[in-house]
């Protein structure tokens, strides 16, 4: 199946600002992340300025503004998961996949983002990776939880 271009995308939808979030989750959908070049075109079709269109890119945390990797790790920073060493974790999970938090390896396999808290304190310090949590993860774990996402598509 053919990926949708952006101008195709747009040019579906009404040219009312109410239809911003629905065009970006479809070009999201589509390209895994808002390309830079698209922000311009919707300002266009909508009549908007880019600052209103980074505004709800920026509050929304379900828009990435960059390309993500096949897999996404979270590790969460609540206070709970925190005091338990979550920081160590994140310190560790940057030095082994090499990269810092917010970035994605360069071979495209793994993102490396925080959350201010998950919700679930009890298991922490969690790591979350593409929807599976890790629970009570220590240093010791993080080789474990990675070898199943480095070698993978």
């Amino acid at each position: 199946m053919r990926a949708e271009t952006i101008e195709e995308i747009i040019k579906d939808f009404r040219r009312e600002q109410r239809e911003l979030i629905h065009i970006l989750h479809r070009i999201q959908s589509n390209y895994g992340y808002i390309p830079s070049e698209s922000i311009k075109k919707i300002a266009n079709h909508l009549k908007i300025t880019e600052s209103e269109i980074f505004g709800v890119l920026t509050f929304y945390k379900a828009f990435n503004l960059k390309e993500r990797g096949n897999h996404l790790v979270t590790v969460c920073l609540g206070t709970a998961c925190h005091v338990r060493g979550a920081m160590q974790i994140v310190e560790e999970m940057k030095r082994k996949l090499k990269i810092e938090v917010g970035e994605t390896t360069p071979d495209k396999k793994i993102t490396l983002e925080t959350v201010n808290c998950l919700g679930c304190c009890a298991i922490g310090p969690v790591v979350v990776v593409d929807g599976r949590y890790h629970s009570h993860v220590s240093l010791k774990k993080i080789d474990a939880i990675l070898k199943n996402y480095r070698h993978s598509e």
